[in-house]
């Protein structure tokens, strides 16, 4: 896998945390799982308000085409 270095500024307490949580040579490897973490679960969160905003905008045409078909599904439901 290629990398790149970056140059980031953080809040002292924070380098502090990350210091304690990840260790002094695993900064790197910290920060790339947590980012990547961070940006799977923005990615799955906007997936998940396109297929609501999908699924609102299907609702009519599906009660539409149910509505079509109800008398079809409920001519033989007595022989049940």
């Amino acid at each position: 896998m290629n990398t790149v270095r970056l140059n980031v500024t953080l809040p002292e307490e924070l380098a502090r945390q990350l210091d304690n949580l990840a260790g002094p040579k695993k900064k790197s490897r910290f920060i790339a799982e947590t980012l990547r973490q961070r940006i799977e679960k923005i990615q799955n969160e906007q997936l998940q308000m396109l297929l609501e905003e999908g699924y609102k905008s299907a609702k009519q045409e599906s009660l539409a085409i149910a509505k079509e078909f109800e008398f079809v599904d409920m001519e033989w439901w007595d022989e049940y």
